[in-house]
């Protein structure tokens, strides 16, 4: 076998292989050379990056949310408004347009999207400064939770190393979960839940593809595309995002055609908190926040129930605006308009108005504003602009209008209290069916204060509560926050303290004369008016609201005895020790005397008020719950008795317009010195309610207006309509209460000649034993009753 012969190889050939020896090894410099710049690049910028783990564990700030006592939604509290929904609960539709908006290769990246990079770098580079960014969904949650979100080149390598990290630690689905719940969406909403529930009204499995392409065209500038104020350019975000949507198939391009031609429907996000119930909301904050701390408050998703029921608040509401504008009507004339418009400012405040009126209609009783646009004098009539409809009010109606300022004359002029332009409120009365106009009056807001509150019987759940006339421009809640003098309202407390210390309702008082003097003072109370009344009985005294008779009863019960006995029912504000707390002269809070009268109708036992029935953590555990304590202040038989002697307060004394409610009812009204507040507690079998009328700013409510006028038919409003649906109740008599014939005159048993035999009722062993035997003049001793000190 013949060996081979080795070719000898050329120049050129040596020449090629070295070339390419040296090529492959330059290559091999160069690569070793970018990797170990790479490792050192990563190794640089790896240094101190926040760790990703405290991602899997995701609670962000959640709503926390208050509800009524039918689980109506009343108020929500937050700093970032956010509903966290399980991905399994976004519906697939939303996420496509999240992901056709904001990252089409979403599912296909590692977390960086080269592609993206390197046109965003070439649009950076003609620019000449950083203009694109080119993020990934996940380097928008890095944004969101880990890095601060300025456009710098360093923070850019950063985000490009954790988008990695984060894209092996994760699932899709779950980066999805933390984006879409995370991301701020314009007006307050951080999530795509809270976006859908500001924009829509709904909740996410109720969005339509173009509702649904409108949230997900927000992410880029939530400002610059709000529906709320530039629905033109959310229009053409939204057609962007159904446009990329068709191109990557996720839909039609039919489907894309009729979303953005679809009609939207955008609701500005419901108030909860103004809306419904604020005075009472707010209470409850404020307790929440005491107690949990505003971090757990507004941040930590908390669900609080309450016993506010909305209806019921409702009514207590209307009550209270009714009952106000009445008193204005009674003793102002009208202060004038809101304000006067010119000629060319009255067209754009009635387009105003219309678009208002879209979203909703004019309701029979409401109080809405209008345009004076003439004054018929030979009619009697002013037509005014409500926006698309007109009205008419009538000159008959307006006669509260003519009062002056002094309050002591009026006009008949009405033609000049008002002229075209005039922005004035009005009440909507009935729409004339063959005109088609509203029926009208004129209406103004009131100076004056009212607070309510109302409990429920055996459980003390406050029902409704309303601190004042608009939470709007005060919200200081008199209800709660407020001392006033309660007058003759706080008289109960005296007489309910006099019937454990013996006395009965057939007990004789003498209604006279009483001076209290030391060396610093001398004092003359007197009867409201200003008559004495000599021998009177007990209930008589209590019914009539006798000044002097109750003064005559403390000062035989004794002063500190009547102070410990109103803290037993409730009562925590400081009591003057003085015979002037007979008058009600230390003020006290609604809520306390509703307590203490609540002590009367549940048969001897004081439970506490109760707002909150229930609060959870965002994980349904339960934080605190409300538990009904019963707690033994006073005899039943002492509380049956004091509801009967205030049930002839309604029948007989200062209260009888409360006999208009038509079912068992009792109460005491107060009024204080120089008419500065106006009150009535009352209740039925159901419910005990107090309301108050003044000025926040003492000062006098008006000639004759006291609690019977001013007070009572807002309670009687408020209590009519709260028991329309309700069977009539009576007051029960415990067993050891017993009844007995009396002489009404002595409140002795009767005899053959006795002018008026009445039943009255006792605690077991006080029925009297002595027969009427009546002077018919009075002894001297009684004349006059003088106390030095």
């Amino acid at each position: 076998m013949s060996r081979k012969r080795k070719i000898p190889k050329t120049r050129k050939g040596r020449t090629t292989t070295i070339i390419f020896c040296i090529a492959g090894l330059l290559f091999f410099i160069a690569a070793a050379g970018t990797g170990l710049g790479g490792l050192a690049v990563y190794n640089h910028y790896s240094r101190g990056l926040p760790d990703i783990s405290f991602l899997k564990k995701y609670r962000p700030a959640a709503i926390t949310t208050v509800y009524s006592d039918d689980n109506q939604k009343i108020a929500e509290f937050y700093k970032e408004r956010r509903i966290v929904v399980p991905y399994s609960e976004i519906p697939d539709m939303l996420i496509k347009a999240f992901v056709a908006s904001e990252d089409a290769r979403f599912f296909e990246h590692e977390g960086i999207d080269l592609k993206s990079i390197i046109r965003a770098a070439l649009k950076n580079f003609e620019a000449g400064r950083v203009v694109q960014g080119g993020s990934t969904i996940t380097q928008q949650v890095i944004k969101c939770f880990l890095l601060t979100p300025e456009r710098k080149y360093e923070r850019k390598i950063k985000e490009a190393i954790l988008a990695f990290r984060i894209d092996k630690a994760f699932s899709k689905q779950d980066i999805l979960y933390l984006y879409l719940n995370e991301i701020y969406l314009g007006h307050g909403a951080y999530g795509v839940a809270a976006a859908a529930e500001n924009y829509f009204g709904k909740t996410l499995k109720e969005l339509t593809l173009a509702e649904s392409a409108i949230l997900a065209g927000l992410p880029q500038a939530p400002s610059d595309y709000s529906p709320f104020r530039h629905f033109e350019e959310a229009k053409k975000r939204q057609q962007y995002v159904l446009n990329r949507m068709a191109e990557l198939e996720f839909i039609t391009r039919d489907q894309a055609e009729k979303a953005f031609n679809e009609e939207l429907e955008i609701k500005p996000r419901r108030n909860w908190y103004i809306e419904h119930v604020p005075y009472y909301t707010e209470h409850v904050r404020r307790y929440v926040e005491a107690k949990y701390g505003q971090e757990l408050l507004y941040k930590g998703g908390l669900k609080i129930y309450t016993a506010v029921n909305v209806d019921m608040q409702k009514a207590a509401r209307k009550a209270v605006d009714k009952g106000l504008r009445e008193l204005d009507k009674r003793h102002f004339g009208y202060r004038g308009p809101i304000n006067n418009l010119k000629p060319d400012e009255i067209e754009p405040f009635l387009k105003n108005l219309e678009k208002e009126q879209e979203d909703q209609a004019l309701i029979q009783g409401d109080i809405v504003n209008a345009v004076v646009d003439n004054i018929d004098s030979k009619e009697r009539e002013i037509r005014v602009f409500l926006g698309k409809d007109q009205g008419i009010i009538s000159f008959n109606t307006m006669k509260w209008a003519g009062h002056k300022a002094d309050r002591k004359a009026k006009t008949n002029n009405l033609a000049q209290a008002l002229v075209p332009g005039d922005l004035i409120w009005v009440r909507l009365e009935q729409k004339n069916k063959d005109t088609g106009y509203w029926d009208l009056t004129l209406e103004q807001t009131p100076k004056t204060q009212s607070a309510l509150i109302c409990l429920e019987s055996g459980t003390g759940h406050v029902k409704a509560m309303i601190g004042g006339r608009d939470f709007k421009s005060s919200q200081f809640n008199r209800a709660v926050q407020a001392k006033r003098q309660p007058g003759s309202a706080f008289k109960p407390i005296i007489y309910a303290a006099a019937l454990d210390k013996g006395y009965t309702p057939a007990t004789e008082i003498i209604d006279n004369v009483f001076i209290y003097q030391n060396a610093k003072m001398k004092w003359m109370p007197k009867n409201y008016d200003r008559k004495f009344y000599g021998p009177t009985l007990l209930r008589k005294a209590l019914a009539k609201s006798r000044n002097l008779s109750t003064i005559q009863i403390l000062n035989d019960i004794g002063v500190d005895y009547a102070v410990e006995y109103a803290k037993k029912l409730g009562i925590e504000s400081e009591l003057s020790p003085n015979l002037s707390l007979a008058l009600g002269s230390s003020g006290v809070s609604l809520l306390e005397l509703s307590t203490a009268y609540s002590v009367f109708n549940n048969k001897g036992f004081l439970i506490q008020p109760v707002f909150i029935t229930k609060i959870l953590d965002r994980d349904g555990n339960e934080l605190e719950k409300a538990e009904i304590t019963k707690k033994k202040v006073i005899e039943q038989s002492t509380a049956y008795l004091m509801t009967s002697l205030m049930e002839s307060v309604v029948k007989e004394g200062t209260a009888t317009k409360v006999r208009a409610i038509n079912r068992p009812a009792a109460g005491k009204t107060g009024t204080t010195n120089n008419l500065h507040d106006a009150w009535f507690m009352g209740y039925t079998p159901d419910y005990i309610a107090g309301t108050w009328v003044g000025y926040d700013q003492e000062q006098s409510l008006g000639s004759k207006e006291s609690g019977g006028r001013a007070a009572i038919p807002i309670w009687l409003d408020f209590m009519k309509e709260i028991h329309k649906d309700k069977p009539v109740k009576g007051f029960k008599a415990p067993k050891n209460v017993v009844f007995s014939k009396i002489d009404a005159d002595t409140g002795l048993l009767p005899v053959p000649d006795t002018k008026k035999v009445i039943f009255e009722c006792f605690k077991k062993g006080t029925v009297p034993t002595r027969y009427s035997r009546r002077s018919d003049s009075i002894s001297e001793k009684d004349q006059f009753y003088k106390m030095e000190m």
